[in-house]
């Protein structure tokens, strides 16, 4: 299993070097979005992106922002990625992607199969299944049909490092997204993101043993 594994929420400079220690395939900063406690403003997200390393994606995070200064952080080269986390709708993820040329990844909030049928027709390069904004907790996974979603999918919500591999057996997700569940007292914890990415990396290491 090829799984690419995203942590979310970096906001000091050694969460970054905590990350290109670990070597995950995405990292997530929150951006404006004043309500988090881990929210950025645009000099600062340059800032760390200059000292991320190139092989490692970053993704902006934000809320229903407004769509030309969320565009800016993809534009100035804050953002390889752009997330979008609130009610945005297909128009606005089509004008996002045109004025940027960047991915776009819409989080949905999982209540049902449905929720995510309506996410699968927005036109997002993939999708983001969480249980809400950030809540860091785990939503029923049996509501996830993966054979019956067309866009590459994210598993977030309430993941640790030490469930994300049964997770990720189970759902066969595109990814998984951490947040929260690489924090100790709000605060990146460096053991628990280089035990997050190792249990990620393992499970193509099974994959293959098997072959």
């Amino acid at each position: 299993m090829n799984v690419k594994i995203k942590l979310c929420g970096m906001f000091r400079e050694c969460d970054i070097d905590y990350v290109n220690e670990a070597q995950p395939d995405y990292i997530g900063f929150i951006v404006m979005f004043q309500k988090s406690h881990r929210n950025i403003d645009l000099e600062t997200v340059l800032r760390l992106k200059k000292r991320l390393s190139p092989s490692i994606k970053s993704v902006a995070v934000s809320v229903d922002a407004d769509l030309k200064q969320f565009a800016e952080f993809a534009r100035l080269g804050a953002a390889d990625l752009l997330q979008c986390h609130g009610s945005e709708n297909a128009e606005y993820i089509a004008r996002l992607r045109e004025m940027t040329g960047v991915s776009i990844i819409k989080s949905v909030k999982v209540t049902s199969f449905s929720d995510i049928e309506n996410a699968d027709v927005l036109g997002a390069d993939f999708l983001l299944l969480d249980s809400g904004t950030g809540s860091g907790k785990t939503f029923d996974h049996s509501l996830i049909i993966p054979e019956k979603i067309k866009t590459p999918f994210f598993l977030a919500g309430g993941l640790t490092p030490e469930n994300i591999a049964a997770a990720a057996r189970e759902i066969r997700p595109y990814g998984v997204d951490l947040s929260s569940g690489i924090e100790t007292e709000k605060l990146k914890d460096r053991e628990k993101i280089l035990k997050a990415v190792t249990e990620i990396r393992a499970l193509k290491g099974e994959q293959n043993e098997r072959n």
